[in-house]
Order: C-alpha cells, then sequence, then structure tokens
C-alpha cells in the first residue's frame, strides 16, 4: 500500500497507507487528517480539499486540468505553484512516499 505522508497545520507529520485508486483526500477524510474539509465530497466543487504538494514530489503528478485550476483560484489560503486539490489526486503505486502540507485555512 503506497503512503502519503500528510504535514499538519502545527507542523507534525501523519502518514496514513492508502490503498490504490482511492484519493489524498478520501484518505486523509478515512483517516480523520485534520484540516481536510472535502465538503462536496470530493466532486471539484468546493476546494475546500487543497493541499500544497511537495516540490520534490510535483513531477509525479499530473498538471492539474482545467477544473481544477479554476477551484484552486478560490481556495481561501494562499494559491501557490504546488497547490493542489487533494479530490484529484488518485493513488497508485507510483506515488508511494507523497508528501502533502494542509494549509492553514480552508474556508
Amino acid at each position: 500500500m503506497p503512503a502519503i505522508h500528510y504535514i499538519l497545520k502545527d507542523g507534525a507529520v501523519r502518514t496514513v497507507d492508502v490503498r490504490d485508486g482511492l484519493s489524498v483526500m478520501e484518505a486523509a477524510v478515512h483517516a480523520n487528517v485534520r484540516g481536510i474539509d472535502a465538503e462536496c465530497g470530493g466532486s471539484c466543487a468546493c476546494a475546500t480539499c487543497h493541499v500544497y504538494v511537495a516540490e520534490a514530489d510535483l513531477d509525479r503528478l499530473p498538471p492539474p486540468d482545467e477544473l481544477e485550476a479554476e477551484m484552486l483560484d478560490a481556495v481561501a489560503a494562499e494559491r501557490r505553484p504546488t497547490s493542489r486539490l487533494s479530490c484529484q489526486i488518485i493513488i497508485g503505486p507510483a506515488l508511494d512516499g507523497l508528501t502533502v502540507e494542509v494549509p492553514a485555512t480552508q474556508s
């Protein structure tokens, strides 16, 4: 199972083993990772699952599609070049060890 590292608001790191096919958001919600609200349940409609992907991991992800890019314009925290919606990152073996940081706020 791929492991995803979540850097929490207080700087603590929480590592979650994730079943292939789940999104980074779904894994966070199932593991009760605080700070990923996911109000729309993962349909790319609310931007409350915003995360910052570690720069070293960006090349392992496809770029955001048009809808995700539009939703990233609506995030509550600062949008950075590493910003992604965690509902749009689907986990597979190639993403083992992915690190994402939870922003200070989602709303």
